[in-house]
């Protein structure tokens, strides 16, 4: 009897997490999640592990740690992109707390509620997680055009999550053209940043040991 198939968000979820040696040891499992994803999935998710099947564990951890953690517009926290770290990023933050109470989630691992690994792996497990990714579809957007033009191999991950939501609307690419030019909005005064201290000094650990796989 075969396993049933992998949800495209669950494994966009693990591939944007940071990368320890758990990811390049299950490499043929996400390889086979990754080509039942259908293909405007699963073509983005081949091209990013053909990546990291070929690159050394330590060189793809240097890429994670530069890319986003120290740029802000590559920010793996959705409400960041349209709120910055402002007074207003703390309300949107209640949508997503909202969301996993209603349908009974409780998220591990102290992340903040809109970290996007977080909310695809909620995607992957009820309704409410895609209609949060909806909503969000602009910011994901920008998201994705931050790393293409890096460039990074991560785009190819954020590429499949969006292949698995509606188009860009009007309204949408409004939203990504505006912030395309302004970027995120700035600190206020007096205002701790959202950002768990870990992510804000790019502290994720000691880098995957090995060589390629």
């Amino acid at each position: 009897m075969s396993a049933a198939p992998v949800s495209p968000f669950k494994v966009a979820s693990v591939l944007l997490q940071y990368p320890t040696a758990a990811l390049f040891e299950g490499l043929s499992h996400l390889n086979e999640a990754a080509s039942g994803a259908g293909r405007g999935a699963g073509d983005p998710f081949g091209i990013f592990l053909e990546w990291v099947g070929r690159t050394p564990p330590a060189e793809v951890a240097r890429h994670y740690v530069e890319t986003f953690d120290l740029r802000r517009r590559c920010a793996l926290y959705l409400s960041y992109y349209r709120y910055g770290d402002t007074r207003k990023r703390g309300s949107a933050m209640l949508t997503y707390l909202a969301a996993y109470r209603v349908a009974g989630y409780e998220p591990a691992g102290g992340e903040l509620p809109d970290y996007l690994p977080l909310v695809l792996d909620f995607a992957a497990l009820h309704p409410r997680g895609e209609k949060l990714l909806r909503a969000h579809r602009a910011d994901l957007e920008l998201l994705l055009r931050a790393l293409r033009e890096v460039p990074s191999p991560y785009a190819s991950v954020v590429e499949a999550v969006c292949a698995c939501l509606p188009k860009l609307r009007r309204g949408d690419l409004a939203v990504v053209s505006r912030l395309r030019q302004s970027g995120p909005p700035g600190e206020e005064v007096g205002l701790e940043p959202f950002a768990p201290p870990s992510y804000m000094a790019g502290e994720h650990g000691e880098p995957a040991a090995g060589g390629a796989v």
